[in-house]
């Protein structure tokens, strides 16, 4: 299987910083929903099969486009949401953004047992994502291209051990409202 996974479009939480990774979250600005009309033109050379959406509105509202283009349904998979900001859950200020990062940036660099407060380790997190990714591919063929929408830190973190990469040129990089690995 082929996977693409995406990034949601902007929300107004974006727009102002804020930490938002609870249920059911912000919905989509007129940018982010002119961000999601986009994806199906961008898409086009891609033979998806599948669009799969965490349970976060968002992400949702980004793969109806593509969905409704290809005639097909978005399937909400639970698993593939953001990782939780825990006690920093709506904040915007400097040190919890740092916090969030700096969680982030320790997964990356193997220190799975960190965790924010009130929040999950790298390991829950690795653990939860993972098994709704193979969850997903269990459904589909060697040769389908599923389009996956999720979350920003969640998908850096997933791609990277994924894929191995080195956290170090993962750290710097930034996957912009509907940027896709």
């Amino acid at each position: 299987m082929r996977l693409l996974l995406i990034r949601h479009g902007q929300t107004p939480n974006n727009v102002v910083g804020a930490l938002d990774t609870a249920f059911p979250g912000a919905g989509l600005t007129d940018l982010g929903r002119a961000q999601a009309a986009a994806v199906p033109a961008s898409l086009a050379d891609e033979d998806v099969s599948a669009v799969y959406a965490s349970p976060l509105v968002r992400t949702q509202l980004t793969g109806t486009p593509l969905a409704q283009e290809r005639g097909i349904e978005v399937h909400v998979r639970e698993g593939l949401e953001e990782i939780a900001a825990g006690e920093f859950e709506m904040r915007s200020d400097r040190a919890a953004v740092e916090a969030y990062l700096g969680a982030l940036s320790s997964w990356l660099h193997g220190d799975l047992d960190h965790a924010l407060p009130g929040g999950s380790t790298g390991h829950e997190f690795i653990a939860r994502y993972d098994a709704a990714v193979r969850a997903v591919a269990e459904r589909h063929g060697r040769d389908d291209t599923v389009a996956l929408f999720s979350h920003g830190a969640a998908i850096r973190a997933y791609a990277t051990r994924a894929a191995g990469l080195a956290a170090e040129d993962v750290e710097s990089m930034w996957i912009n409202n509907t940027g896709m690995i």
